[in-house]
């Protein structure tokens, strides 16, 4: 006993043997003592164990039934140790101490993330394989600063907590470990006792790169290795291809539910596959850029991702990390930017995700006045803490940087912003100044777009923002938000409401058509018609489209090439390109069968070749955020629900006519005031055989006539079809 108690503090031994040390450290592993070096180790599992590096193997001596052991050897007899254990069945392993390794987060990283301006915690915090002193291994790093003990468990120590207890390193609050001997695909979470003493459930990762496929829950490690990129043409171009002047056309897709392996029981495609199909039917179909809902990892596929665990994590469902990254280099290979939808408004309160992550409200408000989101039963980060922004503001800048996206949506950026966000009187805790708007909020929001455009100028960041919050996507240095770009929910809202009623009765509701004009150019805008639209009892696109079978397909038809020529970036969701008649429906495929039916390959084709007139006609993107680049012709002609505006951009010879018509009646001989002569070939018409159309046209275009008409010197006879949209490009002389 004297022997084990000279070896070993009988207090030190039972915490250890009970998963109770906050500081394994400062037991196990080589410690000086009196002239000699006392090794300890905690091998539950060994019979016997050897410290192996000096002239001979010194025997340890068991100093607790547990399996903590312990040998006294003199402090010049060794150097560099390895430990051999004797397993129960008789077989010998020898095994690095990852104790004897000393601490890897360096000083500047620990003052960084003491003070909330380490930009990338992904570098420093999670699972990094990584070889010290010859040794290949993987660090761990987590933030838990409330926690009485932190280990890394999985199936490398049987998921025993006593086994691999982290150092806490105190001024950061972040726990570490080095592991030798681990490598990519190894599983593992996290064991923390609270301050309280409680063992909370195993949590995951928050930094982890890679998670097991859904419903499991652990952590993978994986090495986001320096990736040869091929993609270099484009990223030298990513930010033209974003910036407010270009064509911005973007197709909104769920990766689950675009197109499915029917022979192989209805599976999603895998990110390798939708590397190849997406990328060729965006690029055939004319779409700048895709964006993916949110492909966070997270645990309730009914989410859509909405709900992320793993906002590190590309979701497993599809591939591996690495399979993501190759997804997009192939779609920027095939001149198509990606876009993610990047959820930092809430999480859900799964327990092996940040709930509750360190026994206390660690990364969420504990007033649940404040962090909680009553009608998702979620959790609403803290953002007044700095450490939680920078887990936010690092998560922004690794999906740029790590995987090349090129822009992030931001989701429900309102219920950010608000504090009495869908709450009733009494539920919600005024700011500072009474109002209740969330100060905390704003500051990230605007540190996140300053530190996005600072360190990539090529990137994008959207709203979606629901409310009329002034200056979204005006600089943070104007007082505004510094979002690239916002949704437009009022056009969507107005025009779709508009286009369910009969056309008989639009002209009682012509507002709603022009009413956007309004306010158009107060924001940068996207025109969304996007997967809200299409879901929860709203049917689809398609089916808020009023009249018979011909007259619902005219109807959609004329609406897109509105859209399309409207003043705005484009957002369209998948299967409403060829007209998806029933709502969508996370579960299954989109019914690409429709497309053997000529009215839905119509829509299809007219959608392409919208997609082709936008990119090719200047004034219809150069000046889409610019007042400059429109002017109604005529807003007023509610009798005939006829709508005609103009559209310029940088050359002032250029000039577009839109004219659409939202009845069924044919209209010949509409006369359309123009501000230039010359001939204006019809660039396209919803009408056209070729979509479907009844093949109502003006000829291949009109000649200016001198008659002056709308307050322009010369004007257009035009034929009007029903229910149709008619776009005229001025020739040049």
């Amino acid at each position: 006993m004297a022997e084990i108690l000279a070896l070993v503090a009988k207090s030190d031994a039972d915490a250890i043997a009970g998963g109770r040390h906050g500081d394994p450290f400062g037991v196990l592993g080589p410690h000086r003592s009196r002239g000699f070096i006392v090794v300890r180790t905690f091998q539950p599992q060994a019979r016997r164990v050897w410290v192996v590096g000096g002239a001979e193997p010194a025997e340890m001596i068991r100093v607790h039934p547990e399996g903590l052991f312990a040998v006294r050897v003199a402090e010049g007899a060794m150097g560099r140790y390895r430990l051999r254990l004797e397993l129960p069945d008789g077989r010998v392993e020898e095994i690095e101490d990852p104790y004897r390794f000393p601490p890897l987060l360096g000083d500047l990283d620990i003052h960084l993330l003491v003070e909330g301006t380490h930009l990338r915690t992904f570098e420093t915090l999670g699972a990094h394989c990584r070889t010290v002193d010859g040794v290949a291994g993987v660090h761990f790093a987590v933030w838990a600063p409330n926690a009485r003990r932190v280990s890394v468990v999985g199936d490398f120590n049987h998921w025993d907590g006593r086994r691999h207890g982290m150092r806490l390193r105190h001024d950061a609050g972040v726990w570490e470990i080095f592991i030798p001997g681990l490598s990519q695909g190894t599983l593992y979470k996290y064991e923390i006792v609270g301050r309280d003493g409680a063992l909370l459930p195993l949590k995951a990762d928050p930094y982890g790169h890679y998670a097991e496929v859904p419903p499991k829950t652990a952590s993978v490690v994986w090495d986001l290795a320096e990736r040869d990129w091929k993609d270099g043409d484009w990223m030298a171009r990513q930010g033209g291809a974003a910036d407010r002047h270009a064509p911005v056309s973007i197709y909104e897709v769920h990766l689950a539910s675009w197109r499915r392996v029917v022979e192989q029981g209805g599976r999603p495609l895998g990110y390798l596959e939708l590397a190849d199909q997406l990328s060729a039917y965006v690029k055939d179909m004319g779409f700048t850029h895709v964006e993916l809902l949110p492909v966070h990892e997270h645990p309730f596929s009914g989410s859509w991702g909405y709900q992320p665990v793993g906002l590190f994590a590309p979701t497993s469902r599809y591939g591996t990390p690495e399979d993501f990254r190759t997804f997009v280099e192939r779609m920027h290979r095939n001149g198509i930017g990606v876009i993610v939808d990047w959820v930092a408004g809430h999480f859900p309160s799964d327990p092996h995700g940040l709930h509750y992550f360190d026994g206390t409200h660690l990364y969420e408000h504990e007033d649940p006045r404040l962090g909680v989101h009553r009608d998702w039963n979620t959790l609403i980060y803290n953002y007044g803490r700095r450490e939680v922004q920078n887990f936010l503001v690092s998560n922004a800048l690794y999906w740029l940087e790590q995987y090349h996206v090129d822009g992030l949506r931001v989701d429900a950026v309102a219920s950010m912003l608000y504090l009495d966000y869908s709450r009733e009187p009494g539920d919600w805790v005024p700011n500072r100044f009474g109002g209740n708007e969330n100060l905390e909020a704003i500051d990230f929001l605007r540190r996140m777009n300053e530190v996005v455009y600072a360190e990539h100028p090529g990137a994008m960041t959207v709203a979606e923002e629901s409310t009329a919050w002034p200056m979204v996507s005006r600089p943070v240095y104007l007082g505004g938000l510094g979002f690239g770009y916002k949704w437009n929910m009022g056009w969507m809202h107005d025009t779709l409401r508009y286009m369910s009623k009969d056309p008989i009765h639009r002209r009682y509701h012509h507002d709603d058509l022009t009413f956007g004009m309004l306010y158009a150019f107060h924001e940068n805008f996207v025109l969304p018609l996007s997967h809200d639209e299409v879901v929860h009892g709203k049917g689809s696109i398609f089916g808020r489209m009023p009249g018979d079978r011909w007259q619902r397909f005219a109807n959609l038809r004329a609406y897109y090439a509105f859209m399309w020529t409207h003043p705005g970036k484009k957002l369209l969701f998948m299967g409403s390109e060829f007209a998806q008649e029933r709502e969508w429906d996370h579960n299954g495929s989109l019914d690409w069968h429709l497309l053997d039916d000529p009215m839905h390959k119509g829509v299809r084709g007219l959608v392409a070749d919208l997609n082709r007139l936008y990119r090719r006609e200047g004034p219809l993107h150069q000046l889409d955020t610019d007042p400059h680049g429109f002017a109604w012709i005529d807003c007023n002609d509610r009798d005939n629900s006829v709508i005609t505006y103009l559209r310029r951009g940088f050359d002032p010879e250029e000039l577009i006519v839109v004219a659409c018509n939202f009845t069924p009646v044919p209209r010949p001989s509409y006369r359309v005031g123009v501000p230039l002569p010359g001939f204006y070939a019809e660039a396209l018409n919803t009408d056209s055989e070729w979509y479907g159309g009844s093949n109502i046209h003006n000829g291949g275009g009109r000649h200016a006539e001198g008659t002056a008409w709308h307050g322009h010197p010369h004007s257009l006879d035009l034929t009007l079809p029903p229910l149709a949209t008619v776009v005229l490009r001025r020739e040049r002389a």
